[in-house]
């Protein structure tokens, strides 16, 4: 069994001016196709992944780098595609009642994921998840690899990319221009459609 780079879901070109093509050809092409061949390099080592999914080698590689940090990746940056949108969108009448619980309100939910994804140190992520055993929405950082799959009362919604590689080309160094033209660009479909699903 190989584990194979899921097609993105609109053209390569689709998000500029936000995400430029040239961006998506090495976020995209170099970077997240390069997580799927060094993870179908480690299964020849560990044959004991043979036959598992992506979400079971996450959940149960953990102490296993060189494997789980490549089948995070992949499955990190997977979600994110999936998480963007080239036009936005609105936020659902549910959604948006769900987020005012859980944050206060919108407002209040854009000004903390802002000061997450801004104020996370070095590379990671940023997850809106599901808590299960807080019963509400909660904005995570993870490092790295970092991914919510590994904890079991956390849902994910969606997530942003926050290392260098998914916006050094269009924005240099400046993160923050980045989120702003992030915000503007989540797929808010997807975002209520994990949470019916939650």
């Amino acid at each position: 069994m190989t584990f194979e780079l899921d097609p993105l879901p609109y053209a390569d070109d689709a998000l500029a001016p936000f995400i430029s093509k040239e961006t998506i050809e090495y976020h995209y092409g170099k970077h997240h196709a390069g997580y799927v061949t060094k993870l179908n390099a480690a299964i020849q080592k560990h044959p004991e992944l043979s036959g598992k999914s992506l979400e079971e080698v996450i959940k149960s590689f953990q102490s296993v780098p060189g494997v789980f940090n490549n089948a995070a990746q992949i499955w990190n940056h997977t979600f994110y595609w999936k998480s963007l949108s080239p036009s936005g969108g609105q936020i659902q009448s549910e959604l948006r009642d769900v987020l005012t619980e859980s944050f206060g309100s919108v407002d209040h939910f854009q000004e903390e994921f802002m000061a997450k994804a801004g104020g996370l140190f070095g590379s990671g992520w940023v997850f809106l998840v599901k808590d299960t055993q807080q019963n509400k929405l909660i904005l995570t950082q993870e490092s790295n690899a970092g991914c919510p799959l590994t904890k079991s009362h956390q849902v994910p919604l969606f997530t942003c990319d926050v290392w260098e590689h998914a916006y050094y080309i269009d924005y240099r160094n400046a993160r923050p221009g980045y989120l702003k033209q992030f915000w503007n660009h989540i797929n808010w479909d997807f975002v209520a459609q994990n949470l019916e699903a939650s």
